[in-house]
Order: C-alpha cells, then structure tokens, then sequence
C-alpha cells in the first residue's frame, strides 16, 4: 500500500464511522468558543513601532524583549507567585513543563479526563505514569500509600506527582482540588495543575481557581492559557522562581520555539489589566450558566457540570451531529463533540456560555436544544 493509499484508507474509515472532521467557520451566535468574558471581540490600543515586530527567534536567542519580563512580573503579581514563565501556547506550556520536570523513575497520576496536551506531554516522559478514574481520590490515594510503603515519603529516591485540570473542558466540572491537595501533602506529592478554562473566570481577580482556594503555596506549578477567556494569544506557567529558572534552561518546548511578537506582550498588559477588574464580567458569565442551566433543566435535559461549560452527552455521534446541525439551522454555533476527543459511547454536544450573552439569547437557546435533541 503506498503512502497515499494509507491516508484514503484512514481518511474512508473516518468517513464510515461519522468521524471525518472539516473545518467550519463559525456562523450564528457563538456558543463554542471558549471566549467566556467576551474579549476576543474587543480591539486592542495601538502598540509602539517597536513591538510590531515578530518573534524573529526563540527568547534565548533574539526573540527576547523587555516588553515579557513586563508581562512576566505582572502575571505572577496577578497570582501571588514567585514568577511566571510565557510560553507559545496552552499545549506547548503543558508538554514542556511536564516532560522537564518529571524525570526517570518518578511517579505520576494523571485524571483520566485530562486534556491532550497533558497526555501528549505525559507520553514524553520517562516516569511511572498512572491513570486514574475521573476524581477518584481514593484510587490515587491507595496508590500513593502502597508507594510510600515501599519507600517511605519517595518512590526509591524520586518524586511523585499529581496532575489535573482545574475545570474539565468537555465535562464541565471542576476538580476537588483541596481535597486533592490535601491527600498530596500527606504523602509528600507535588500538584500540577491546568488552568485553561478557569483563568479570568475565579476568585476575585479571576486569577484562577487554585488562587481562588487558596492554595497557591500548596501546588507545584498551574499552567494558563491567553487564548480563552483573556483573549490573547500565547501562555504561561506559573510557580517558583527555580520552576521557572529550570525552564528557562531545559525546557525543550521553551528553548527550541521561536518567541511571540513583542506586540502580544502589550495585548497581555491590556488583558490583565481589563480582567483584574472585571468582576462584574465574572459575574454575569456565571449567572448566565446558572440560567441556561436552569432552562435545560426545566425542560427535561440533563446537562454535565455546574459551570459554564455545558456538555449534554447524546451518545451516538449520529445523533449529536444532527442536533448540531438543527441548532446551527437555527441560528446558535453549537457544535458535536466526538470520539477521540471524548470516550466512545459518549458523543455530546458542547455548550460554551459567555459573560456577553443576552438573558433572552440563553432562553431561547435552551429551547432550542431541548426540541434539537428530543
């Protein structure tokens, strides 16, 4: 079989199986994004001449401008964090801290519904990997206690970690991150958390939901991204002074990629300046949850979660298509969700609310996938 052969292969089973993806721009009001305060509509201030420039290199080489180290300090103000280290993106920030810091021998526990790019940065790795059942504590919990048994505190020498997201993007639940913590304390565990879909949305400068529990000395690193409720592209990791030191020195992901323009770093200044007082934003983004919730609910339809992702699970990716494409009909860019991105049997839609949509928008919304999904 030659090489194009073995693409229209992989390609004609997609096609059988009712996987075969195709880009589609979005149309109608937007409900699947992950734009949750609504910046991504608003236009940024000019910036001087000197950070119209690209990246033109990586931040080792000539891709570093004094415009990051700005951006850098502010961000871990912003959390209470010792420093803060941008990256490319979400994905590249979670393969990179991941693969660098665990190493050889270690030990890691990662929730089964973790996103790709802790799985693809999991998969670097050398260490020990265990996957565990959705928040189930008391999995991981047995396995640190019949590790530490064996050597008591460390696994013959190493270190054990503990990764989750804050807020689950296709399920729309958070984790119990202080019960979480907790258990990782007692047996000498470091916590990694993803923070992509709970940055500018908790606590009382949005600085995510760790911040927002007070557990910011309690966790190892937190990764956010830019790119959803901020608005802006590119990320970060956020942790220790020496976290970011280490990084910066052998972090593969960091070292080998071409920096970000120096204009991005101004948008970030102007993000983090917007959502540190948009409590008021925070506010309606979550209210607005609570009154689609509330209109799915009185019409018989079961959603995931508690937030402000809402995912109404289907099964069949036939079935989830077709209610998608009766809501698109209708005006409402409410896309299918299907495997590999989510568990065979549990195709769904993926309802993304926004601080910037109108109470009458939800309700008849919620009408509509209720008839859209009968």
């Amino acid at each position: 079989m030659s090489l194009t052969q073995r693409w229209l292969s992989q390609l004609k089973t997609l096609r059988a199986q009712g996987r075969l993806r195709t880009l589609q721009s979005g149309k109608g009001i937007d409900f699947a994004s992950n734009d949750y305060l609504g910046y991504s509509k608003l236009v940024h201030s000019s910036a001087p001449a000197d950070l119209s420039r690209s990246g033109t290199a990586s931040r080792l080489l000539r891709g570093q401008h004094p415009i990051w180290e700005e951006v850098e300090a502010a961000l871990a103000r912003w959390h209470g964090a010792e420093d803060a280290l941008v990256m490319t993106t979400g994905y590249v920030a979670n393969q990179g801290l991941l693969s660098t810091v665990i190493e050889l021998g270690d030990w890691v526990a990662s929730d089964a519904l973790n996103h790709a790019s802790i799985v693809d940065g999991l998969k670097l790795v050398r260490g020990s990997l265990h996957v565990f059942p959705h928040q189930d504590l008391q999995n991981v919990e047995s396995n640190l206690r019949f590790l530490t048994q064996l050597s008591p505190g460390k696994l013959h020498g190493r270190e054990m970690f503990i990764v989750t997201e804050a807020l689950f993007s296709m399920d729309g639940d958070t984790a119990p991150l202080k019960a979480l913590v907790e258990l990782a304390e007692r047996y000498g565990a470091h916590v990694i958390v993803d923070e992509a879909h709970t940055t500018g949305c908790f606590g009382p400068e949005g600085s995510g939901l760790v911040d927002a529990l007070g557990l910011r000395s309690h966790v190892l690193a937190t990764v956010h991204t830019g790119g959803k409720a901020l608005g802006v592209p590119g990320a970060y990791v956020c942790g220790s002074a020496l976290l970011k030191q280490l990084l910066v020195n052998r972090c593969r992901h960091f070292l080998f990629t071409t920096a970000l323009p120096p204009l991005v770093g101004a948008w970030w200044l102007e993000a983090l300046e917007r959502v540190r007082r948009d409590d008021a934003g925070r506010q309606r983004l979550h209210d607005n949850a609570r009154l689609l919730r509330a209109g799915l609910q009185e019409r018989g339809v079961q959603a995931l979660g508690a937030d402000y992702i809402v995912p109404v699970i289907l099964g069949d990716d036939s079935r989830a298509l077709a209610a998608a494409g009766r809501l698109q009909t209708n005006g409402f860019d409410i896309r299918a969700i299907r495997p590999p991105t989510v568990p065979d049997g549990t195709s769904r839609l993926r309802i993304s609310i926004h601080a910037d949509h109108e109470a009458d928008t939800l309700r008849a919304a919620a009408a509509a996938i209720a008839e859209a999904v009968s």
